[in-house]
């Protein structure tokens, strides 16, 4: 199952870059009852404003380092949200899709206003 995610930063920093990633992945984890052997992978994008540090480096500090991590360029689209980490958390579960809790923190909630919070 795939499961979505994305988080705006204030700055190019480490550790905002950090900081916000671990809270989504955090979250994503929690909101949904994921255990740490039920992950499959996860693929992070970043906006070409965010250049300090990796994602996967964050959530490899989150105890993830044995799960496949992979970073990517988000497409440079103009008038897209600027400094924003999206996330593709690949995982086993028994829920039904539509019982998926995908989480958008920060102003990458805008991206998304058709899900609960």
């Amino acid at each position: 199952m795939g499961l979505r995610g994305a988080v705006t930063c204030d700055a190019d920093t480490t550790g905002e870059i950090e900081a916000k990633t671990q809270d989504l992945v955090r979250e994503m984890l929690e909101r949904n009852d994921v255990a740490h052997d039920d992950l499959v992978s996860i693929i992070f994008t970043a906006t070409d404003d965010l250049t300090a540090t990796f994602p996967a480096t964050a959530a490899r500090a989150l105890g993830l380092g044995d799960v496949p991590l992979l970073c990517m360029r988000e497409l440079g689209v103009t008038g897209a949200m600027p400094r924003c980490i999206r996330v593709l958390m690949h995982l086993y579960t028994d829920r039904p899709r539509e019982k998926l809790r995908h989480v958008y923190l920060g102003e990458a909630r805008t991206l998304r206003d058709d899900l609960p919070e």
